[in-house]
């Protein structure tokens, strides 16, 4: 005689009980993070100004200081013959100059993270930085290492999460904690140590979307409406 095995009883299961908990947990967190962001006053952030238009090579040339020339001709050896430095110009440029700088700790620069500074400095949308985006850049580049190093108090050779706040005011960026924790987390190792190319790459993202914000912020309202094509446009390609 054969016996047959009893069928577990479950207990019956509201439809959509799961996808209700999911949606409200998606909910909390986006809304979690709209509290990080508007608990910002935007007035207070100070980005670079924006890169300046591109002109036509023979105006350009003949409006340049002794030192914008100095800078074309270093720059003409680094672009090469297009005159346009790309993603990977840019990361073999930047890690043969901090290899140079034994104050730094660094993995070197990512080719990823140098097309993520591309993006966000390539204001006429080729892919590749022209003179004066390089220029913008390289002079921001040179203005944060100098924040690094003043701010890098221990000498560490990073920028450890105690000295982040005041070294990120200090390059015009006041932000609250919530926002720190953030930026820790993406941006800094497992101990909240934040290397060189890391802490340019956040603020060339920073220093970008601000200024972005500012453009779109015409009443200085501090709050903008985009709709989802300008949303993806804006961050999708940084």
């Amino acid at each position: 005689m054969s016996v047959s095995a009893p069928v577990p009883q479950h207990k019956p299961r509201t439809p959509d009980s799961g996808l209700t908990v999911k949606m409200f947990s998606v909910k909390g967190f986006i809304g979690g993070l709209i509290k990080v962001v508007t608990d910002v006053d935007p007035s207070q952030f100070v980005p670079s100004g924006p890169p300046p238009v591109r002109r036509p090579l023979h105006v350009a040339q003949s409006q340049e200081s002794d030192e914008e020339k100095q800078f074309r001709r270093v720059f003409e050896q680094l672009a090469g013959d297009d005159m346009e430095v790309s993603p990977k110009e840019l990361m073999n440029i930047l890690n043969k100059v901090i290899a140079k700088h034994g104050g730094l700790r660094t993995d070197g620069f990512s080719i990823e993270s140098c097309r993520s500074m591309v993006a966000v400095m390539d204001s006429d949308s080729t892919g590749k930085l022209g003179f004066h985006e390089f220029k913008y850049l390289w002079n921001n580049i040179k203005r944060w290492q100098a924040i690094y190093l003043s701010h890098d108090t221990d000498r560490s050779g990073t920028i450890s999460g105690g000295e982040l706040p005041n070294a990120f005011k200090a390059a015009g960026f006041p932000l609250n904690d919530q926002l720190y924790q953030l930026i820790d987390r993406r941006y800094s190792d497992e101990n909240g140590n934040m290397d060189f190319d890391n802490f340019i790459g956040c603020l060339v993202r920073l220093d970008a979307m601000c200024r972005a914000f500012k453009t779109l912020d015409k009443d200085n309202s501090g709050s903008i409406d985009l709709d989802i094509k300008e949303w993806l446009q804006l961050t999708m390609y940084s």
